[in-house]
This record gives C-alpha cells, structure tokens and sequence, in this order.
C-alpha cells in the first residue's frame, strides 16, 4: 500500500524548490521504507537543482540522512523494522571486478531501489544519489541502510552519509594520514573541516588550514587545525613550505577542486607526498602540470570518491567515536530547519554562513 508524504523536490533547472506530495511505494525485494529524522544541506543538492548533475527532472532532494526504519521488502536479511540507520549511496553489489578484488569502497555497480517514487499525478521522481531523503519518508535499497548506535543524534549521524564523510574518508582513508605527519588542507567548508578532523584523529602533528574567509578558518581550528592561512593576501605554497620547515606537507588534500586550488596542492606537498582531490571539480577544468614535475616529486596523486569508505565499516565506527566523545560531529550542524526552510538554506550556504543546516523531522 502506498504512502503520500510531504518532500522537497526541483522542478527545473534553477528553479526554487518547492514542497510537494510524494507517493513512497511499498518495499520490493531488497528494498526498504525509511522514516526520515534528519537530513544535512550538502552542495550536491543544489547542483541537483542547478541541472549540475544531469537534466532528469523532477528532483527529489536530500542525501545527508539518519532515519528508522519502517518496513522491509523480500529477501532483505540483517535490517528489520526500528532499526536506526545512516543512509548511503554506495550499498556495494559484492559481484562487480572492484568487489570481487576485495575493493568493495571503489564498487562500479551500486544498488538503488527499483521502484520509483513519484509526485502525486504519477511522474517518477529522481531522487538525489538514489536517496531523496529531504522527505518524511522515503524508499531505498535496504543495502543503503547502514545501521548504527541509536544513541547518535540523528541531525549529527546523517552527516557521514555524504559530506563529513567525504572529508574524513579523505584523510583516513585515501590520503593515508598517520601518528606526526603534516597535513594541509584547501578548503574549509563542511569537507575541508571534516577533513582537519579526520586529520587530528589520524594523530597528525601538524594540520594546516586554508582558506580565504576567516569564519572558516575558525571553524577548522576549532576542529583541530593547528595552523591556518588566508589565501586572499598570502602565497599558499610558500606558507604552507614555511610552516613544514621548507619542505611541505606529507599530505595536502584539496577540498575545493579547482585548478588553481589542485595546482597548490601538488607544489605545496614534500617530495614524495601525497595529494589528495576530494572538492568536485566542474566539466569544463582543465588542468596543465610540467610532467617532469609530476616525475621528479614523486609520491602519489590520487581522487577521493565518497571518502573511499566503506559505509558497513565506517559508519558505526566512526558513531562510535563520536559516542565516545572523540569525534565531534556536533559541530558540524551550524542549525536545524524544517522541510520548508531548505531553499532558504541553500542561500545560507551559498554566503558560506554555514557549514551544515540540517532539516530535522
């Protein structure tokens, strides 16, 4: 039997949201229905609405999200009704080659539910990252339910579905940070902070912050940054050099993904450093590099996707850092609004006054 519940959906290519009926179909076979508790604002949902990702409008947005669930589709095993879970978009297929090489974080062939949800006069409803969670309730894969500790705030837990998850995956896991290695990151919005944060509970004994807002800069020192810098007057590289005894950081990882930004981030890392691009960058970059000096400083340069995390690992240990007091995914959430304060939100987010407003249901 269907449900009609309340959701925030694009219409077209740069048009306001608007909040309209959604009909959430009963759960096929491995699928579930998830009751929405609280959903982050993340920068992908605006380029949904943009037409940044692709034109197949309408839009049900929403991503960043923790909710309980509510029923379970056939063949679903390990997730039942009550069970508090983080949703994702990477519910891993077991069966394609980077699956079957014991790589299931790279996996090509990610599963979404089948069935659409729609609008009340029938149209399908593309739903952002097969989520589309800024809903009261939605329908998805069940192996995009990750279930956690239910003694996380929702508005805080939701955030390792995309964004915070992005950041600290980013410095964990495909930057490699350890115990006293220096660390450098570009961009200090919702990833680049998440980033410093995934850089302190590395152990790195040196995390150096840039940007060009100091609001920012702020917050990434109070994440754990142990040094920062504003771009707006300063050479990026030279600093970042000056603060590493000459030498650079072990690890820069740009969380802008821009050209100039990634052209900082390669000159800015010691010889045999690692750079890491987690910020997504635009169609139309293009990026120019010496090749020899792609040769003669060695090291690695590599693309974050989704923090290469693995959500059945990562999330319920990363709540459980949080739990303990060691992980403060708290400070993320700048405020919680309700459904109808999203495009509003988007705004806040755009005057950079945020680094995440969360809809709490």
């Amino acid at each position: 039997m269907t449900q009609q519940v309340r959701g925030v959906v694009a219409l077209g290519k740069g048009r306001p949201v608007s909040m309209e009926t959604i009909v959430v179909p009963d759960p096929g076979p491995g699928e579930a229905v998830v009751r929405v508790q609280a959903c982050g604002v993340c920068h992908t949902d605006l380029h949904y609405r943009e037409g940044g990702i692709n034109d197949e409008f309408p839009f049900l947005l929403g991503h960043e999200a923790a909710g309980v669930v509510e029923s379970v589709g056939a063949g679903v095993a390990g997730l039942a009704p009550g069970d508090f879970v983080i949703l994702n978009w990477r519910a891993v297929c077991g069966a394609c080659r980077a699956c079957l090489r014991g790589r299931p974080w790279y996996c090509f062939n990610t599963h979404n539910a089948a069935r659409p949800m729609t609008l009340a006069d029938g149209t399908p409803l593309s739903p952002a990252l097969g989520i589309g969670a800024f809903a009261e309730k939605t329908l998805v894969a069940a192996g995009q339910c990750t279930k956690v500790d239910p003694a996380a705030a929702p508005a805080a837990a939701g955030l390792l579905g995309c964004g915070v998850m992005a950041g600290l995956g980013a410095a964990l896991n495909t930057g490699g940070v350890g115990r006293g290695d220096s660390v450098a990151v570009i961009g200090c919005g919702g990833v680049g902070c998440a980033v410093v944060a995934g850089a302190r509970l590395a152990g790195a004994a040196k995390i150096i912050a840039v940007d060009l807002d100091d609001r920012k800069l702020e917050w990434a020192r109070s994440l754990g940054a142990t040094h920062t810098v504003n771009g707006t007057g300063a050479d990026v590289v030279a600093e970042i050099q000056r603060l590493t005894g000459g030498h650079g950081a072990d690890v820069v990882i740009d969380a802008v993904g821009r050209p100039e930004t990634y052209r900082q981030a390669f000159y800015a890392r010691d010889l045999a450093g690692t750079v890491v691009l987690v910020g997504v960058p635009t169609p139309e970059m293009k990026l120019e590099l010496p090749l020899l000096d792609v040769f003669g400083r060695g090291g690695a340069l590599k693309s974050s996707w989704y923090g290469d995390c693995l959500p059945s690992r990562d999330f319920p240990m990363l709540i459980d850092l949080y739990l303990q007091g060691r992980l403060d995914l708290d400070a993320f959430v700048t405020e919680t609004i309700a459904l109808d304060d999203v495009e509003e939100a988007f705004a806040r987010m755009g005057r950079g006054e945020v680094l995440r407003s969360v809809v709490q249901l």
